[in-house]
Protein backbone atom coordinates (compact mmCIF):
# COMPACT_ATOMS: atom_id res chain seq x y z
CA UNK A 1 0.00 0.00 0.00
CA UNK A 2 1.55 3.28 -1.12
CA UNK A 3 2.03 6.04 1.41
CA UNK A 4 -0.09 9.12 0.65
CA UNK A 5 1.95 12.08 -0.60
CA UNK A 6 1.12 15.47 0.81
CA UNK A 7 0.97 18.56 -1.37
CA UNK A 8 2.95 21.74 -0.78
CA UNK A 9 -0.18 23.58 0.33
CA UNK A 10 -0.91 20.86 2.89
CA UNK A 11 2.61 21.08 4.33
CA UNK A 12 2.33 24.86 4.32
CA UNK A 13 -0.98 24.67 6.20
CA UNK A 14 0.49 22.24 8.75
CA UNK A 15 3.53 24.46 9.28
CA UNK A 16 1.31 27.51 9.59
CA UNK A 17 -0.97 25.78 12.12
CA UNK A 18 1.95 24.63 14.29
CA UNK A 19 3.63 28.02 14.08
CA UNK A 20 0.30 29.71 14.80
CA UNK A 21 -0.31 27.53 17.87
CA UNK A 22 3.17 28.29 19.19
CA UNK A 23 2.82 31.98 18.54
CA UNK A 24 -0.73 32.04 19.90
CA UNK A 25 0.36 30.29 23.08
CA UNK A 26 3.23 32.73 23.47
CA UNK A 27 0.93 35.69 22.90
CA UNK A 28 -1.67 34.42 25.38
CA UNK A 29 0.98 33.74 28.03
CA UNK A 30 2.53 37.15 27.44
CA UNK A 31 -0.88 38.81 27.65
CA UNK A 32 -1.63 37.06 30.96
CA UNK A 33 1.76 38.04 32.36
CA UNK A 34 1.27 41.62 31.23
CA UNK A 35 -2.21 41.69 32.75
CA UNK A 36 -0.85 40.36 36.03
CA UNK A 37 1.88 43.00 36.00
CA UNK A 38 -0.66 45.72 35.29
CA UNK A 39 -2.91 44.53 38.10
CA UNK A 40 -0.01 44.38 40.56
CA UNK A 41 1.17 47.83 39.58
CA UNK A 42 -2.36 49.22 39.88
CA UNK A 43 -2.78 47.62 43.31
CA UNK A 44 0.52 49.12 44.52
CA UNK A 45 0.11 52.58 43.04
CA UNK A 46 -3.65 53.03 43.18
CA UNK A 47 -4.62 51.17 46.41
CA UNK A 48 -1.97 50.17 48.92
CA UNK A 49 0.30 53.19 48.36
CA UNK A 50 -2.50 55.76 48.75
CA UNK A 51 -3.84 53.82 51.78
CA UNK A 52 -0.46 54.11 53.50
CA UNK A 53 -0.39 57.84 52.73
CA UNK A 54 -3.92 58.34 54.04
CA UNK A 55 -3.12 56.35 57.20
CA UNK A 56 -0.18 58.68 57.74
CA UNK A 57 -2.49 61.67 57.21
CA UNK A 58 -4.95 60.15 59.67
CA UNK A 59 -2.16 59.71 62.27
CA UNK A 60 -1.04 63.29 61.75
CA UNK A 61 -4.61 64.53 62.13
CA UNK A 62 -4.96 62.61 65.41
CA UNK A 63 -1.70 64.03 66.75
CA UNK A 64 -2.81 67.56 65.81
CA UNK A 65 -6.05 67.03 67.71
CA UNK A 66 -4.24 65.75 70.80
CA UNK A 67 -1.71 68.65 70.72
CA UNK A 68 -4.44 71.26 70.31
CA UNK A 69 -6.53 69.79 73.17
CA UNK A 70 -3.50 69.51 75.47
CA UNK A 71 -2.55 73.17 74.81
CA UNK A 72 -6.12 74.34 75.37
CA UNK A 73 -6.37 72.45 78.70
CA UNK A 74 -3.06 73.75 79.95
CA UNK A 75 -3.31 77.36 78.72
CA UNK A 76 -7.05 77.84 78.48
CA UNK A 77 -6.71 79.91 75.38
CA UNK A 78 -9.35 79.30 72.63
CA UNK A 79 -6.92 79.72 69.68
CA UNK A 80 -5.28 76.46 70.74
CA UNK A 81 -8.43 74.65 69.58
CA UNK A 82 -7.73 75.51 65.93
CA UNK A 83 -5.27 72.58 65.47
CA UNK A 84 -7.96 70.36 66.99
CA UNK A 85 -10.59 71.51 64.53
CA UNK A 86 -8.14 71.23 61.58
CA UNK A 87 -7.25 67.75 62.75
CA UNK A 88 -10.95 66.78 62.79
CA UNK A 89 -11.37 67.97 59.22
CA UNK A 90 -8.17 66.17 58.12
CA UNK A 91 -9.38 63.04 59.94
CA UNK A 92 -12.71 63.05 58.12
CA UNK A 93 -10.96 63.53 54.76
CA UNK A 94 -8.48 60.72 55.45
CA UNK A 95 -11.22 58.37 56.67
CA UNK A 96 -13.34 59.11 53.59
CA UNK A 97 -10.42 58.44 51.28
CA UNK A 98 -9.56 55.21 53.13
CA UNK A 99 -13.17 54.10 52.79
CA UNK A 100 -13.01 54.81 49.05
CA UNK A 101 -9.75 52.85 48.78
CA UNK A 102 -11.33 49.74 50.33
CA UNK A 103 -11.25 50.16 54.11
CA UNK A 104 -14.95 49.34 54.35
CA UNK A 105 -16.67 47.39 57.11
CA UNK A 106 -16.28 43.69 56.67
CA UNK A 107 -12.63 43.87 55.66
CA UNK A 108 -9.54 43.57 57.87
CA UNK A 109 -8.45 47.13 57.06
CA UNK A 110 -12.01 48.35 57.63
CA UNK A 111 -12.06 46.68 61.05
CA UNK A 112 -8.72 48.26 61.99
CA UNK A 113 -10.01 51.66 60.86
CA UNK A 114 -13.17 51.19 62.90
CA UNK A 115 -11.08 50.43 66.02
CA UNK A 116 -9.05 53.61 65.41
CA UNK A 117 -12.22 55.67 65.05
CA UNK A 118 -13.77 53.97 68.09
CA UNK A 119 -10.70 54.69 70.27
CA UNK A 120 -10.61 58.28 69.00
CA UNK A 121 -14.31 58.73 69.75
CA UNK A 122 -13.78 57.37 73.29
CA UNK A 123 -10.88 59.75 73.77
CA UNK A 124 -12.88 62.78 72.60
CA UNK A 125 -15.96 61.83 74.54
CA UNK A 126 -14.00 61.39 77.78
CA UNK A 127 -11.52 64.27 77.53
CA UNK A 128 -12.51 66.89 75.00
CA UNK A 129 -16.29 67.07 74.92
CA UNK A 130 -16.63 67.86 78.70
CA UNK A 131 -14.08 70.67 78.37
CA UNK A 132 -15.82 72.04 75.28
CA UNK A 133 -19.12 71.83 77.15
CA UNK A 134 -17.75 74.26 79.82
CA UNK A 135 -16.21 71.98 82.44
CA UNK A 136 -13.10 73.43 84.05
CA UNK A 137 -9.80 72.18 82.60
CA UNK A 138 -7.70 70.44 85.24
CA UNK A 139 -4.48 68.45 85.34
CA UNK A 140 -6.51 65.29 85.98
CA UNK A 141 -8.06 65.61 82.53
CA UNK A 142 -4.57 65.84 81.01
CA UNK A 143 -3.53 62.76 82.89
CA UNK A 144 -6.68 60.90 81.77
CA UNK A 145 -6.10 61.92 78.11
CA UNK A 146 -2.75 60.18 77.82
CA UNK A 147 -3.81 56.50 78.24
CA UNK A 148 -6.85 57.03 76.07
CA UNK A 149 -4.82 58.58 73.28
CA UNK A 150 -2.27 55.77 73.65
CA UNK A 151 -5.12 53.39 72.69
CA UNK A 152 -5.68 55.56 69.60
CA UNK A 153 -1.97 55.37 68.83
CA UNK A 154 -2.02 51.60 69.27
CA UNK A 155 -5.01 51.23 66.92
CA UNK A 156 -3.30 53.54 64.37
CA UNK A 157 -0.12 51.48 64.64
CA UNK A 158 -2.08 48.28 63.92
CA UNK A 159 -3.74 49.93 60.90
CA UNK A 160 -0.45 51.29 59.56
CA UNK A 161 1.35 47.99 60.09
CA UNK A 162 -1.38 46.14 58.15
CA UNK A 163 -1.29 48.72 55.35
CA UNK A 164 2.51 48.59 55.22
CA UNK A 165 2.35 44.79 55.07
CA UNK A 166 -0.15 45.06 52.21
CA UNK A 167 2.15 47.54 50.44
CA UNK A 168 5.10 45.18 50.79
CA UNK A 169 2.96 42.31 49.50
CA UNK A 170 1.93 44.44 46.53
CA UNK A 171 5.58 45.28 45.80
CA UNK A 172 6.48 41.60 45.95
CA UNK A 173 3.56 40.78 43.64
CA UNK A 174 4.70 43.51 41.24
CA UNK A 175 8.27 42.16 41.25
CA UNK A 176 6.99 38.63 40.72
CA UNK A 177 4.76 39.78 37.87
CA UNK A 178 7.71 41.58 36.31
CA UNK A 179 9.81 38.41 36.58
CA UNK A 180 6.99 36.38 35.04
CA UNK A 181 6.67 38.89 32.21
CA UNK A 182 10.41 38.79 31.66
CA UNK A 183 10.29 35.02 31.57
CA UNK A 184 7.33 35.15 29.19
CA UNK A 185 9.24 37.46 26.86
CA UNK A 186 12.11 34.99 26.84
CA UNK A 187 9.68 32.14 26.20
CA UNK A 188 8.03 34.14 23.40
CA UNK A 189 11.42 34.78 21.81
CA UNK A 190 12.27 31.07 22.10
CA UNK A 191 8.89 30.09 20.64
CA UNK A 192 9.32 32.56 17.79
CA UNK A 193 12.73 31.11 17.00
CA UNK A 194 11.29 27.61 17.28
CA UNK A 195 8.41 28.52 14.96
CA UNK A 196 10.73 30.02 12.37
CA UNK A 197 13.10 27.07 12.70
CA UNK A 198 10.20 24.64 12.29
CA UNK A 199 8.88 26.43 9.22
CA UNK A 200 12.40 26.56 7.75
CA UNK A 201 13.01 22.87 8.43
CA UNK A 202 9.67 21.87 6.92
CA UNK A 203 10.22 24.06 3.85
CA UNK A 204 13.83 22.91 3.48
CA UNK A 205 12.98 19.24 3.77
CA UNK A 206 9.72 19.23 1.86
CA UNK A 207 10.33 21.96 -0.73
CA UNK A 208 13.89 23.30 -1.07
CA UNK A 209 15.62 19.92 -0.87
CA UNK A 210 13.30 18.24 -3.44
CA UNK A 211 13.71 21.26 -5.75
CA UNK A 212 17.50 21.01 -5.53
CA UNK A 213 17.35 17.27 -6.10
CA UNK A 214 15.09 17.72 -9.12
CA UNK A 215 17.32 20.50 -10.46
CA UNK A 216 20.38 18.23 -10.07
CA UNK A 217 18.66 15.38 -11.92
CA UNK A 218 17.52 17.70 -14.73
CA UNK A 219 21.02 19.21 -14.97
CA UNK A 220 22.56 15.74 -15.19
CA UNK A 221 20.09 14.81 -17.91
CA UNK A 222 20.82 18.00 -19.84
CA UNK A 223 24.61 17.92 -19.51
CA UNK A 224 25.74 14.31 -19.06
CA UNK A 225 23.24 11.49 -19.45
CA UNK A 226 20.03 12.13 -21.34
CA UNK A 227 18.97 8.52 -20.69
CA UNK A 228 18.89 9.00 -16.91
CA UNK A 229 15.37 8.76 -15.51
CA UNK A 230 14.04 11.79 -13.62
CA UNK A 231 12.28 10.55 -10.48
CA UNK A 232 11.76 13.50 -8.13
CA UNK A 233 10.64 13.43 -4.49
CA UNK A 234 8.91 15.57 -1.91
CA UNK A 235 5.41 17.03 -2.13
CA UNK A 236 2.80 16.10 -4.68
CA UNK A 237 3.52 19.11 -6.91
CA UNK A 238 7.24 18.29 -7.06
CA UNK A 239 6.50 14.69 -8.01
CA UNK A 240 4.06 15.86 -10.68
CA UNK A 241 6.70 18.29 -12.01
CA UNK A 242 9.27 15.50 -12.08
CA UNK A 243 6.76 13.32 -13.92
CA UNK A 244 6.20 16.08 -16.48
CA UNK A 245 9.97 16.52 -16.95
CA UNK A 246 10.34 12.76 -17.35
CA UNK A 247 7.55 12.75 -19.95
CA UNK A 248 9.30 15.59 -21.76
CA UNK A 249 12.61 13.71 -21.62
CA UNK A 250 10.98 10.55 -22.99
CA UNK A 251 9.28 12.49 -25.76
CA UNK A 252 12.55 14.21 -26.66
CA UNK A 253 14.30 10.84 -26.76
CA UNK A 254 11.56 9.48 -29.00
CA UNK A 255 11.84 12.51 -31.28
CA UNK A 256 15.63 12.22 -31.31
CA UNK A 257 15.28 8.57 -32.25
CA UNK A 258 12.91 9.56 -35.05
CA UNK A 259 15.34 12.25 -36.16
CA UNK A 260 18.21 9.75 -36.12
CA UNK A 261 16.18 7.33 -38.21
CA UNK A 262 15.21 10.20 -40.50
CA UNK A 263 18.87 11.23 -40.69
CA UNK A 264 19.85 7.70 -41.59
CA UNK A 265 17.12 7.68 -44.24
CA UNK A 266 18.33 11.07 -45.51
CA UNK A 267 21.88 9.76 -45.71
CA UNK A 268 20.65 6.70 -47.59
CA UNK A 269 18.53 8.80 -49.93
CA UNK A 270 21.41 11.24 -50.39
CA UNK A 271 23.68 8.40 -51.45
CA UNK A 272 21.00 7.14 -53.78
CA UNK A 273 20.53 10.68 -55.10
CA UNK A 274 24.27 11.02 -55.60
CA UNK A 275 24.27 7.77 -57.56
CA UNK A 276 21.25 8.97 -59.50
CA UNK A 277 22.95 12.30 -60.21
CA UNK A 278 26.02 10.42 -61.30
CA UNK A 279 23.85 8.37 -63.63
CA UNK A 280 22.19 11.56 -64.90
CA UNK A 281 25.56 13.13 -65.51
CA UNK A 282 26.59 10.02 -67.38
CA UNK A 283 23.37 10.20 -69.35
CA UNK A 284 23.99 13.87 -70.09
CA UNK A 285 27.45 13.00 -71.31
CA UNK A 286 26.06 10.25 -73.51
CA UNK A 287 23.28 12.53 -74.74
CA UNK A 288 25.70 15.33 -75.53
CA UNK A 289 28.26 13.13 -77.28
CA UNK A 290 27.17 9.59 -78.08
CA UNK A 291 23.53 10.41 -78.99
CA UNK A 292 24.19 13.64 -80.85
CA UNK A 293 26.84 12.13 -83.08
CA UNK A 294 24.56 9.56 -84.75
CA UNK A 295 21.77 12.14 -84.75
CA UNK A 296 23.97 14.58 -86.65
CA UNK A 297 24.83 11.80 -89.08
CA UNK A 298 21.15 11.00 -89.63
CA UNK A 299 20.38 14.70 -90.16
CA UNK A 300 23.34 15.10 -92.55
CA UNK A 301 22.41 12.13 -94.70
CA UNK A 302 18.75 13.14 -94.71
CA UNK A 303 19.81 16.57 -95.93
CA UNK A 304 22.03 14.94 -98.61
CA UNK A 305 19.11 12.80 -99.71
CA UNK A 306 16.93 15.89 -99.82
CA UNK A 307 19.52 17.82 -101.80
CA UNK A 308 20.34 15.05 -104.26
CA UNK A 309 16.95 13.59 -104.88
CA UNK A 310 14.78 16.72 -104.54
CA UNK A 311 12.44 16.70 -107.52
CA UNK A 312 13.55 13.22 -108.67
CA UNK A 313 11.13 11.47 -106.35
CA UNK A 314 7.42 11.85 -106.27
CA UNK A 315 5.83 14.42 -103.99
CA UNK A 316 5.35 11.92 -101.16
CA UNK A 317 9.04 10.91 -101.22
CA UNK A 318 10.12 14.57 -100.93
CA UNK A 319 7.66 14.96 -98.06
CA UNK A 320 9.06 11.94 -96.19
CA UNK A 321 12.60 13.21 -96.54
CA UNK A 322 11.49 16.66 -95.24
CA UNK A 323 9.86 15.00 -92.23
CA UNK A 324 13.08 13.12 -91.46
CA UNK A 325 15.22 16.27 -91.72
CA UNK A 326 12.80 18.30 -89.52
CA UNK A 327 12.57 15.51 -86.89
CA UNK A 328 16.36 15.23 -86.69
CA UNK A 329 16.71 19.00 -86.21
CA UNK A 330 13.99 19.11 -83.56
CA UNK A 331 15.60 16.17 -81.75
CA UNK A 332 18.91 18.05 -81.69
CA UNK A 333 17.23 21.19 -80.30
CA UNK A 334 15.38 19.14 -77.68
CA UNK A 335 18.54 17.39 -76.53
CA UNK A 336 20.42 20.68 -76.29
CA UNK A 337 17.59 22.29 -74.28
CA UNK A 338 17.36 19.31 -71.95
CA UNK A 339 21.09 19.43 -71.36
CA UNK A 340 20.90 23.14 -70.57
CA UNK A 341 17.97 22.54 -68.20
CA UNK A 342 19.74 19.70 -66.36
CA UNK A 343 22.95 21.67 -65.88
CA UNK A 344 21.28 24.57 -64.02
CA UNK A 345 22.40 24.47 -60.38
CA UNK A 346 24.18 21.13 -60.75
CA UNK A 347 27.60 22.60 -61.34
CA UNK A 348 27.30 26.21 -60.28
CA UNK A 349 29.68 28.66 -61.83
CA UNK A 350 31.25 31.73 -60.30
CA UNK A 351 28.72 34.20 -58.87
CA UNK A 352 29.89 37.75 -59.64
CA UNK A 353 28.40 41.20 -59.82
CA UNK A 354 26.87 41.77 -63.25
CA UNK A 355 25.30 44.75 -64.99
CA UNK A 356 21.90 43.54 -66.13
CA UNK A 357 22.06 45.98 -69.05
CA UNK A 358 25.13 44.09 -70.34
CA UNK A 359 23.26 40.81 -69.91
CA UNK A 360 20.40 42.16 -72.02
CA UNK A 361 22.80 43.35 -74.70
CA UNK A 362 24.39 39.89 -74.85
CA UNK A 363 20.95 38.28 -75.16
CA UNK A 364 19.95 40.69 -77.95
CA UNK A 365 23.19 39.92 -79.72
CA UNK A 366 22.28 36.23 -79.72
CA UNK A 367 18.82 37.14 -81.05
CA UNK A 368 20.11 39.58 -83.67
CA UNK A 369 18.72 37.66 -86.67
CA UNK A 370 15.29 37.16 -85.03
CA UNK A 371 15.10 40.83 -84.07
CA UNK A 372 16.02 41.96 -87.57
CA UNK A 373 13.66 39.49 -89.24
CA UNK A 374 10.65 40.46 -87.05
CA UNK A 375 11.36 44.18 -87.01
CA UNK A 376 11.16 44.12 -83.23
CA UNK A 377 11.92 47.23 -81.21
CA UNK A 378 13.44 46.56 -77.79
CA UNK A 379 13.63 49.38 -75.22
CA UNK A 380 14.72 49.48 -71.61
CA UNK A 381 15.25 51.95 -68.79
CA UNK A 382 18.06 52.00 -66.27
CA UNK A 383 18.85 48.44 -65.22
CA UNK A 384 20.63 47.60 -61.94
CA UNK A 385 23.64 45.47 -61.12
CA UNK A 386 22.87 41.98 -59.80
CA UNK A 387 24.95 39.08 -58.57
CA UNK A 388 24.81 35.76 -60.38
CA UNK A 389 26.15 33.56 -63.20
CA UNK A 390 26.49 35.42 -66.45
CA UNK A 391 25.54 32.66 -68.87
CA UNK A 392 22.42 31.66 -66.91
CA UNK A 393 21.04 35.19 -66.44
CA UNK A 394 21.75 35.95 -70.10
CA UNK A 395 19.66 32.86 -70.96
CA UNK A 396 16.73 34.29 -68.92
CA UNK A 397 16.70 37.57 -70.90
CA UNK A 398 17.24 35.67 -74.17
CA UNK A 399 14.30 33.29 -73.58
CA UNK A 400 11.88 36.03 -72.48
CA UNK A 401 12.76 38.37 -75.35
CA UNK A 402 12.81 35.43 -77.78
CA UNK A 403 9.32 34.39 -76.68
CA UNK A 404 8.10 37.99 -77.12
CA UNK A 405 9.42 37.91 -80.70
CA UNK A 406 8.15 34.41 -81.38
CA UNK A 407 4.59 34.91 -80.12
CA UNK A 408 4.03 38.25 -81.81
CA UNK A 409 0.86 39.52 -83.40
CA UNK A 410 0.32 41.22 -86.72
CA UNK A 411 2.17 44.35 -85.58
CA UNK A 412 5.96 44.38 -85.22
CA UNK A 413 6.99 43.40 -81.68
CA UNK A 414 7.33 46.19 -79.12
CA UNK A 415 9.32 44.91 -76.15
CA UNK A 416 10.07 46.93 -73.03
CA UNK A 417 12.37 45.80 -70.20
CA UNK A 418 12.30 47.67 -66.86
CA UNK A 419 13.44 47.18 -63.28
CA UNK A 420 12.44 48.68 -59.95
CA UNK A 421 13.35 48.11 -56.30
CA UNK A 422 10.97 45.87 -54.35
CA UNK A 423 12.17 45.62 -50.74
CA UNK A 424 15.36 43.58 -50.73
CA UNK A 425 14.92 42.51 -54.40
CA UNK A 426 15.02 43.97 -57.87
CA UNK A 427 11.85 43.27 -59.82
CA UNK A 428 12.34 43.01 -63.59
CA UNK A 429 9.49 43.24 -66.10
CA UNK A 430 9.50 42.14 -69.77
CA UNK A 431 6.41 43.49 -71.54
CA UNK A 432 5.38 42.95 -75.17
CA UNK A 433 2.43 43.61 -77.49
CA UNK A 434 2.11 40.01 -78.63
CA UNK A 435 -0.78 37.56 -78.65
CA UNK A 436 -0.88 37.31 -74.86
CA UNK A 437 -1.54 34.35 -72.57
CA UNK A 438 -4.84 33.48 -70.88
CA UNK A 439 -4.90 33.72 -67.06
CA UNK A 440 -5.76 30.04 -66.72
CA UNK A 441 -2.36 29.06 -68.12
CA UNK A 442 -0.34 31.34 -65.77
CA UNK A 443 1.22 28.36 -63.97
CA UNK A 444 1.08 25.72 -66.66
CA UNK A 445 3.44 27.62 -68.98
CA UNK A 446 6.34 27.17 -66.53
CA UNK A 447 6.07 23.36 -66.58
CA UNK A 448 8.59 21.58 -68.81
CA UNK A 449 7.30 20.45 -72.24
CA UNK A 450 4.03 22.35 -71.75
CA UNK A 451 2.97 24.06 -74.97
CA UNK A 452 -0.12 26.16 -75.69
CA UNK A 453 0.26 25.96 -79.46
CA UNK A 454 1.09 23.26 -81.96
CA UNK A 455 4.61 22.89 -83.40
CA UNK A 456 3.28 23.87 -86.77
CA UNK A 457 2.12 27.26 -85.47
CA UNK A 458 5.15 28.22 -83.33
CA UNK A 459 8.48 26.38 -83.18
CA UNK A 460 10.16 25.39 -79.92
CA UNK A 461 10.61 22.55 -77.44
CA UNK A 462 8.48 23.87 -74.53
CA UNK A 463 11.46 24.09 -72.19
CA UNK A 464 12.31 27.82 -72.33
CA UNK A 465 10.05 29.15 -69.52
CA UNK A 466 10.77 26.12 -67.30
CA UNK A 467 14.47 26.87 -67.78
CA UNK A 468 13.87 30.53 -66.82
CA UNK A 469 12.08 29.52 -63.63
CA UNK A 470 14.86 27.12 -62.65
CA UNK A 471 17.55 29.75 -63.26
CA UNK A 472 15.71 32.52 -61.37
CA UNK A 473 14.95 30.26 -58.39
CA UNK A 474 18.57 29.09 -58.41
CA UNK A 475 19.55 32.74 -57.92
CA UNK A 476 17.09 33.21 -55.02
CA UNK A 477 14.27 34.90 -56.94
CA UNK A 478 10.93 33.98 -58.47
CA UNK A 479 9.21 34.44 -61.83
CA UNK A 480 5.54 34.80 -62.75
CA UNK A 481 3.10 35.93 -65.42
CA UNK A 482 1.56 39.34 -64.69
CA UNK A 483 -2.12 38.87 -65.54
CA UNK A 484 -3.06 42.50 -64.86
CA UNK A 485 -1.96 43.83 -68.28
CA UNK A 486 -4.94 44.48 -70.59
CA UNK A 487 -3.16 43.27 -73.75
CA UNK A 488 0.06 41.57 -74.71
CA UNK A 489 2.21 39.71 -72.20
CA UNK A 490 4.26 40.74 -69.21
CA UNK A 491 6.65 38.44 -67.42
CA UNK A 492 8.10 39.54 -64.06
CA UNK A 493 10.97 38.07 -62.11
CA UNK A 494 12.98 39.10 -59.06
CA UNK A 495 16.67 38.88 -58.16
CA UNK A 496 18.22 39.73 -54.80
CA UNK A 497 19.63 43.25 -54.57
CA UNK A 498 23.29 43.67 -53.64
CA UNK A 499 23.76 44.54 -49.96
CA UNK A 500 26.98 46.56 -50.27
CA UNK A 501 26.82 49.66 -52.49
CA UNK A 502 30.55 49.41 -53.15
CA UNK A 503 29.94 46.15 -54.97
CA UNK A 504 28.73 48.15 -57.91
CA UNK A 505 32.37 48.87 -58.71
CA UNK A 506 33.15 45.18 -59.27
CA UNK A 507 33.34 43.95 -62.85
CA UNK A 508 32.24 40.56 -64.08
Amino acid sequence: MTKPVWSISRWAVLSGVIAGLLLGSAIVAGALALTNLTDSRARLLDVTGPQVLQSTSLSTAMLNQETGVRGYILAGRPEFLEPYRDGLRAQDAAVAELRRLGAVPGTAIGADLDRVLSAAATWRRTVIEPVLAGAPATGAQVDASKPLFDQVRAALSVLQNRLEADRLDAREDLSAAAEVLRAMLIVIAVLLCAAFALVFLVLHRKLIKPIRQLATEVRDVAQTDVHREVRGSGPKEMRELASDVESLRSRILDEVALLERAQELIVTRTRELERSNSDLEQFAYVASHDLQEPLRKVASFCQLLQKRYQGKLDERGDQYIGFAVDGAKRMQALINDLLAFSRVGRRPGESVLLESGDLLDAALGNLEDAVAESGARVTHGELPAVRGEKSLLTAVFQNLVGNAIKFRGEEPPEIEISAERDGEDWRFSVTDNGIGISDEYAERIFVIFQRLHGRGEYPGTGIGLALCRKIVEHHGGRIWLDTSVPSGTRFCFTLPATQNPDEGNEQA
